[in-house]
């Protein structure tokens, strides 16, 4: 694994440029053992929360996260006080596989908007676009998607009672809520008519299950938000994008990393934003049964929490396509994301038909 280098930040995009003299000067007043930043540059991928490399006079480095241009009239989205809460009680908790964090700001005056910053953890990041590259052999796509699931039984079992972490959220009526939120937001950003779409939601509706007792989930677990050694594949360092962290049913956590699992057999946007169609890697069902098996839990109606899964996605990049279509964004990747709207929308009425994930 010699040849698997860390991952490394890229020039900052257009239009994303952080104003290094406020940073600077909120660093010397606030955080001074940080220094003062010499080099920032912006990691690659995701197209939520901005994630910029910041290496300082000190010889230290550090990574800063913001919410995206023009995302401040999406309520509740973007928390940035509260990603760093979270991370702090995992940190508290003695949960080791996460950047440490260091400082939070809610100065808009700064960057214009609430920002925090964590160390870097150094190690490799596979992405969809670039993970094919790497020759990784189908041994090791089995052990690492196998350590995958088994790191996100072990976040499932963090006690959250003494941890404190039930404070993140309600998990009375979990999933009913997340059905009706997703919706509302998908209504508050629609651009086109896609009435397959319609269609998946009243199905959850009509098929809400009896829900399973709460853990913390992470919301978004997925190979590129999670950090692995570069000697060692099948060590995860840490799990970064704590954004959409909550306390609730599990399931809803793995169905929501299903819907990420594309197969050799999807089409060909599912296989864009991740490398799970790769030869080694457990399907979907494995990927359920690995985790039932690990966890004790009953995945019997695990169709539920996949076709959900699909359609929060489908939300998500609704929401992105709209911010592209409004101007406040000239990321060219997100001018093509209605495709992905009707494509996940189609695989989630796919999976209810076949009853299959």
């Amino acid at each position: 694994m010699s040849s698997i280098k860390n991952d490394t930040p890229t020039s900052v995009r257009e239009g994303e440029q952080l104003d290094l003299s406020h940073l600077n000067a909120y660093f010397g007043a606030q955080v001074p053992a940080i220094g003062t930043v010499t080099e920032v540059s912006q990691f690659p991928g995701g197209y939520s929360n901005l994630t910029y490399f910041l290496k300082t006079d000190t010889g230290k480095e550090f990574v800063l996260r913001r919410p995206p241009f023009g995302a401040k009239n999406i309520k509740g989205g973007h928390d940035m006080g509260r990603e760093f809460r979270v991370l702090s009680m995992l940190h508290a908790a003695g949960y080791t596989k996460i950047p440490t964090p260091i400082v939070f700001c809610d100065d808009e005056s700064v960057l214009d908007c609430p920002f925090y910053v964590m160390e870097r953890v150094q190690g490799v990041i596979l992405r969809a676009h670039s993970a094919p590259k790497l020759g990784l052999s189908e041994a090791t796509m089995r052990q690492l998607s196998e350590a995958l699931v088994d790191n996100l039984v072990v976040l499932h079992g963090l006690d959250i009672q003494q941890t404190g972490l039930i404070q993140l959220g309600k998990p009375e009526g979990y999933v009913q809520r997340q059905v009706e939120g997703w919706y509302r937001r998908y209504q508050n950003a629609q651009t086109d008519e896609v009435p397959a779409f319609e269609q998946v939601y009243q199905w959850l509706v009509e098929n809400l299950p009896a829900e399973n007792p709460p853990t913390l989930i992470h919301n978004d677990y997925k190979y590129d938000n999670v950090v692995l050694n570069a000697q060692n594949l099948n060590e995860i360092l840490a799990v970064l994008d704590w954004e959409m962290t909550t306390v609730g049913d599990p399931l809803m956590d793995v169905g929501t990393s299903l819907s990420y699992w594309a197969q050799a057999t999807d089409g060909p946007f599912e296989k864009s934003f991740n490398l799970t169609w790769l030869p080694g890697n457990l399907t979907r069902q494995e990927f359920a049964d690995r985790y039932a098996e690990k966890s004790g839990r009953d995945l019997s109606n695990i169709l539920y929490y996949y076709v959900f899964g699909l359609f929060k996605n489908t939300v998500v990049i609704q929401q992105i396509y709209a911010r592209w279509k409004q101007g406040f964004s000239k990321d060219e990747r997100f001018g093509a994301l209605l495709m992905g709207v009707h494509a996940l929308t189609n695989s989630a009425s796919k999976a209810i038909e076949k009853d299959k994930i």
